[in-house]
């Protein structure tokens, strides 16, 4: 992070997305909202423009309701004091916190956040990858960082989920072949 140089926010309508990738439909069809920009789009944005320090902030899911609350605040505040680029949240060890990790996703894009999920190959199926991935595309988050993740709580040795993917680059392959270039993947 670079205190001395002041980030500069870039809103979801600066960058030019895919046709598909546009708007999101909501459960009123009366209104649209736009899906994150692709965070890769927006670097290089920056670095055609010759402002390329960007500051970033990561969360992880809390253990409890009222950490949620209270990081909901926190990811407010933070939000107006550093003008981040982009916001990640992890997705809890061994897949624990896979829900919480994805309703926290969805409520730092539907608050001005550009969304970054983490998305682990610990304990996931393929059906249950394919359905976050699909709540991300319809909630309008377009980028997710792929890792193979850490062994589940009390494992010393990782093992691949049956029906599963056994590393990242797999589940880069998965989501390439099933949504395209839709999502912008780390």
């Amino acid at each position: 992070q670079h205190s001395s140089i002041p980030a500069l926010r870039i809103a979801p309508t600066s960058i030019t997305m895919p046709p598909s990738c546009d708007t999101v439909p909501e459960a009123d069809a009366a209104e649209t909202k736009m899906a994150d920009p692709k965070i890769v789009d927006i670097i290089k944005t920056r670095e055609g423009e010759g402002r390329e320090p960007f500051t970033s902030l990561e969360f992880f899911p809390p253990r409890t309701d009222e950490g949620v609350k209270n990081l909901y605040a926190r990811m407010e505040r933070m939000k107006e004091s550093t003008s981040p680029l982009f916001t990640d949240i992890t997705w809890g060890a061994g897949g624990s916190t896979a829900d919480l990790s994805l309703d926290l996703a969805l409520h730092m894009h539907n608050n001005g956040h550009v969304a970054n999920m983490h998305l682990t190959c610990t304990n996931m199926d393929e059906s249950i990858i394919r359905d976050a991935l699909q709540k991300c595309l319809d909630g309008g988050i377009r980028n997710i960082v792929a890792l193979r993740g850490d062994p589940p709580e009390g494992q010393d040795e990782w093992k691949a989920t049956e029906g599963g993917f056994s590393c990242a680059l797999d589940l880069v392959r998965y989501m390439r072949a099933e949504f395209g270039d839709a999502f912008g993947i780390a």
